[in-house]
């Protein structure tokens, strides 16, 4: 006898079967579980859709819960025509849901035969492929008894790996983080296990899915964060899909600042990631116009994601500086996006980011900046997004600049840098800098990755044409820590000499 290896069905939603390394196990039977709100329905109702969808495989909803027409309205408000899939005979419904009014009675030895026989007849009558059942909560209603409750369940799950379909069943769970399921059992009766989450920390929701158990196939471990899209469903955010694989290009593009340009080298790599830190008003923003700005000069498409200032600011700012970001939209080589971090959860803004980077094919990306995002999520959600994000644009082999705000004035480090400075591929301070009772202000190139660099500081300006970076800063000490000390040209002279000691 020879056991063929597991086959995988792929779900079709988008992130989960990268997340299960192809699907969940052909002809087997997946438990979703999760509490009120995670999900479980929609997960349950687009793994039928897709199957239509994209697999051209008919699906079979059997709901315990909803009626039918609650059904299809829900899933009308994601663009499912439910409807229409039935009138091409591609979906049925099993209802099994209560009747307003109406009372169960429980009486000798009541079985689930009637429902597993109705269900057997709508997976023949459509030649259906895949099986929901949500949810099975109210099966333990009607039998008192746990070990009746199992062995029906075992019944249900035994004829549907019979008629070689490929199951969802759904249930509730009264913790995020306590028993996989209400009555303890439902997790031993089925194949597979997927956990839904949806976990509020400091005042913030945050959706993840965990593949438990994959009875006989591999599948990634740990909790992976989604979202729920209009008009498209659940987009499952697989961190895992990151790999260090991309090439790397040896060509140069301008910063949009001639002096930047020579501290970096020579200009920054066509696909490296660019951090900006210092404090508000430095002149991170300015930075980040004159980027777009020499991108378009070069006649590069260049997208913005703007997090704290509106659109107009943006523009009025970028006029001050002899910058016509208004010529740069009509040209088509630029495009603004404006919005509040707090509109939505990061999960939402990746994805939005990276429809409107396959929309508009950029050639440079700017986010100005990242901190207004840090404070809408979690320290561990936020590392997550930066990942994500920094991997759409590397995948994209595009240039993208990034800005920080640091909580001091003068210097010092902030949570974000120490987060996220191992991802970017160069880093650059710029800082205030107190002198004589005048506050001036300064910028190094911390980090070049794969290029040399001027490792001095050099103070820069703003005017009305924009930045203008000039010479170092000569016996000034202590910049970067916040605490400039200026020192006499012998004491310098000591201090150096000091280094160069073996």
């Amino acid at each position: 006898m020879t056991t063929e290896p597991l086959q995988k069905h792929e779900t079709g939603i988008e992130g989960l079967d990268h997340v299960s390394q192809g699907g969940i196990p052909k002809g087997r039977t997946t438990l979703v579980s999760g509490t009120a709100g995670s999900a479980k329905t929609i997960l349950a109702g687009q793994f039928l859709v897709q199957g239509i969808r994209q697999y051209q495989e008919p699906g079979v909803f059997v709901t315990f819960e909803e009626t039918p027409d609650d059904i299809r309205q829900n899933m009308l408000g994601f663009g499912w025509d439910v409807d229409a899939f039935e009138a091409a005979g591609h979906w049925q419904f099993v209802d099994a849901s209560p009747e307003f009014g109406s009372e169960r009675i429980i009486a000798g030895d009541y079985d689930l035969g009637a429902l597993v026989a109705r269900v057997e007849h709508a997976v023949n009558a459509c030649d259906a492929k895949r099986v929901v059942i949500d949810s099975i909560g109210p099966i333990f209603a009607q039998f008192p008894n746990v070990t009746t409750v199992r062995s029906e369940l075992l019944r249900i799950a035994q004829v549907l790996k019979r008629l070689g379909v490929t199951s969802i069943m759904t249930a509730e769970r009264t913790e995020d983080f306590g028993p996989i399921a209400r009555y303890g059992i439902e997790e031993f009766v089925s194949d597979n296990v997927v956990i839904l989450r949806n976990v509020l920390e400091d005042e913030k929701r945050r959706r993840t899915i965990e593949i438990l158990k994959l009875r006989g196939a591999p599948h990634s471990k740990g909790e992976y964060p989604f979202t729920i899209v209009p008009d498209s469903g659940i987009e499952v955010i697989p961190l895992s899909a990151i790999e260090l694989a991309q090439s790397s290009s040896e060509t140069r593009i301008p910063s949009g600042i001639e002096e930047l340009d020579e501290m970096c080298g020579g200009g920054f790599f066509r696909d490296s990631i660019v951090l900006v830190s210092g404090a508000t008003g430095a002149g991170k923003t300015l930075m980040v116009t004159q980027f777009l700005a020499g991108g378009v000069a070069n006649g590069e498409r260049c997208l913005l994601f703007a997090f704290e200032e509106s659109r107009g600011q943006l523009f009025r700012n970028a006029a001050g500086w002899g910058i016509d970001m208004n010529g740069m939209e009509d040209n088509g080589l630029l495009v603004v996006d404006c919005c509040y971090p707090e509109i939505m959860g990061l999960e939402d803004h990746l994805i939005r980011m990276k429809v409107l980077m396959d929309r508009f094919k950029p050639q440079r990306v700017a986010v100005d900046s990242l901190s207004a995002l840090e404070r809408v999520s979690t320290l561990k959600g936020y590392r997550e997004f930066v990942l994500g994000l920094t991997a759409t644009i590397k995948e994209r082999e595009v240039a993208g600049l990034f800005t920080s705000t640091t909580p001091s004035i003068t210097g010092g480090t902030s949570i974000t840098e120490a987060n996220i400075s191992t991802i970017t591929d160069a880093i650059i301070l710029v800082r205030y800098v107190e002198m004589f009772g005048e506050v001036r202000r300064g910028m190094t190139v911390l980090k070049m990755r794969g290029s040399p660099h001027e490792k001095v500081i050099r103070e820069f300006t703003i005017d009305s044409s924009g930045m203008h970076i000039g010479n170092t800063f000569r016996n000034v000490i202590g910049i970067l820590s916040g605490q400039p000390q200026n020192v006499t040209t012998d004491e310098m002279e000591r201090i150096q000499e000091m280094f160069q000691r073996p």
